[in-house]
């Protein structure tokens, strides 16, 4: 999750800073006893960017590549699914290992060739999968993989541990032909664990860097997702959400992500923070991609019970709702009221996007204000912690069965006898206390947990949609990114409109609205349950009437 406090928020209002906003080890160690994990590269302590001469990449023959563009490439004997793996992986060397050092990449799949080649052999043979065949895709460091990567949510504690089987997502994405290139790396344990964390930091593979300035975060958690995308280290990723860890970092790194409706996507294998408001998602460079992901992820799975409720609202192909005039007609909503109004630029890049979306044909309702925002967010945090503990104990005693540490319980004292290599920068604040929390049949987790969901969805969106008639809500996805600061944390920069959907279990789509200084600055489209087919159309119409995504030029600083 993004780690920033809404405008309103005081310090002592843990639950903003815990993780809702738009901000988005140790090299040698002196002291004895510094855990030594065979094989495993220990992170570095963050460096001064180098500067803009040092930092930029060469040019990249794949630079912006789409799914189709690779797939007409290796139709055309240009490419093939080994040449294409080949090419990503060099440039994750050029750029994420050495140059700008971006830290996305916190693994490479050491069978990513084979695979491939098994792909070639298959389209040889006159097989196709579907458009992902032999299509290198990067996963984010906490979806469980039965192969030769680890799965850790960035954390020392998990590595080593070999999940029992692959993950929902995983196996899904390799059912359609997709290469897991790798493992991307995350704000540890998706950022929940510290109320002074840094996005897009994790013990095992240090700090993530923002492409489009090396000294800014690259938000989070699915902060190496992001960050690999923006870079071209991959055609496409998934990342994870449980408020904002899609969306944020696609905001700040130009491009698409979408955040589905709870239960579109399987969470089975998925290190967890809250069922009832976790999930899988797209972050891709265009709308197309994402709805290409999206038809490949989405889907029942007994495993997860909540995908249950997604009977008859899975679309087998989610390029077919892109239309470039979607637009045209639909009526859009704008959420003002706490989601805008906090910096200059940020509403003047919405004021452009609202004339564009008027341009387009669209109805545009200004405003169009949640009766309820601002009103669940310490709900929120409270029933996270409730379900944290729950759920991590359960993942742990499920997918990490030969874990060190097998409850959180025993994970907050691992930390602790390991804090030169897990919190050289920041505690566990938020481990502690999840852990103080008694069980999910507790009445005021209970009652906490309905009021938030209610306040969000039924008298959030789901009523200011009815009110105005409306197909889709519109806000700033959340500012420009904020510098990184490894000494106090994400700082408080303004707004952030991912929570409403997060926390009622809608659908998110961000879209990029523009640039202010060079950084970038996403649009969001939310509705109801199940929209998806709506706001990729309403996103798509926009993508293609503004273009508004550029590649990163690894600047050292902003401006």
């Amino acid at each position: 999750m993004p780690d920033q406090r809404e405008p309103d928020a005081s310090p002592s209002h843990v639950s903003r800073r815990a993780f809702v906003g738009a901000a988005l080890v140790t090299g040698a160690a002196a002291a004895a006893g510094r855990l030594v994990l065979p094989g495993i590269a220990h992170a570095e302590p963050a460096t001064l960017p180098p500067t803009e001469g040092t930092a930029r990449a060469a040019a990249f023959a794949l630079d912006e590549a789409t799914v189709a563009d690779l797939q007409r490439m290796i139709g055309a004997g240009q490419y093939t699914s080994r040449s294409l793996c080949e090419a990503y992986i060099a440039r994750i060397n050029e750029i994420d290992k050495a140059g700008p050092t971006l830290r996305a990449v916190i693994e490479v799949n050491p069978d990513a060739l084979t695979i491939a080649d098994a792909m070639d052999a298959e389209r040889k043979a006159g097989k196709s999968r579907g458009p992902l065949h032999g299509i290198p895709v990067l996963i984010k460091d906490n979806i469980a993989t039965a192969d030769s990567m680890q799965t850790t949510a960035g954390s020392l504690a998990l590595v080593g541990v070999k999940p029992p089987r692959d993950s929902a997502v995983a196996a899904k994405l390799r059912a359609a032909g997709a290469v897991i290139l790798g493992k991307t790396n995350l704000s540890e344990w998706a950022n929940f664990r510290s109320t002074h964390s840094s996005s897009g930091w994790s013990g095992r593979g240090g700090q993530t860097k923002n492409p489009y300035a090396l000294d800014r975060t690259p938000s989070g958690s699915s902060s190496g997702s992001g960050s690999a995308i923006a870079a071209n280290l991959a055609a496409v990723a998934i990342g994870t959400e449980t408020d904002g860890s899609v969306t944020s970092p696609s905001a700040a790194m130009a491009l698409v992500g979408i955040k589905p409706t709870v239960g579109l996507v399987s969470r089975s294998g998925i290190v967890p923070i809250s069922h009832t408001q976790d999930t899988a998602g797209p972050m891709t460079r265009t709308v197309t991609d994402a709805a290409i992901l999206l038809s490949a992820i989405a889907g029942a799975d007994p495993a997860d019970a909540a995908t249950a409720r997604a009977a008859g609202h899975v679309a087998v192909d989610y390029t077919k709702f892109l239309d470039a005039n979607g637009l045209k007609g639909a009526r859009i909503g704008v959420a003002r009221k706490h989601y805008a109004g906090y910096h200059d630029g940020t509403d003047e890049l919405l004021k452009a996007a609202l004339d564009v979306m008027r341009a387009q044909g669209a109805t545009i309702i200004d405003p169009a204000d949640l009766a309820t925002a601002g009103k669940f967010g310490d709900d929120e945090f409270q029933v996270l912690l409730y379900e944290f503990k729950a759920d991590l104990n359960a993942y742990l005693a499920e997918w990490a069965p030969n874990v060190q540490a097998k409850t959180l319980a025993e994970l907050i004292e691992w930390n602790k006898a390991h804090a030169t290599e897990e919190m050289p920068y920041f505690r566990q604040e938020i481990f502690e206390m999840a852990q103080k929390k008694s069980a999910l049949k507790d009445p005021k987790y209970l009652k906490t947990a309905a009021k938030a969901k209610r306040q969000a969805g039924a008298d959030g969106i789901d009523a200011t949609m009815k009110k105005h008639r409306l197909d889709a809500l519109v806000a700033p996805t959340q500012g420009p990114a904020a510098l990184t600061d490894l000494v106090y944390g994400d700082p408080n920069v303004g707004g952030s409109f991912t929570t409403p959907a997060a926390v009622a279990g809608y659908p998110h789509v961000t879209v990029p609205m523009g640039f202010y200084m060079g950084l970038p600055v996403g649009v969001s489209f939310v509705g109801g349950a199940w929209s998806e087919p709506t706001l990729l159309r309403l996103a798509y119409a926009y993508e293609q009437a503004t273009k508004h995504r550029a590649g990163p030029k690894f600047l050292p600083s902003a401006g």
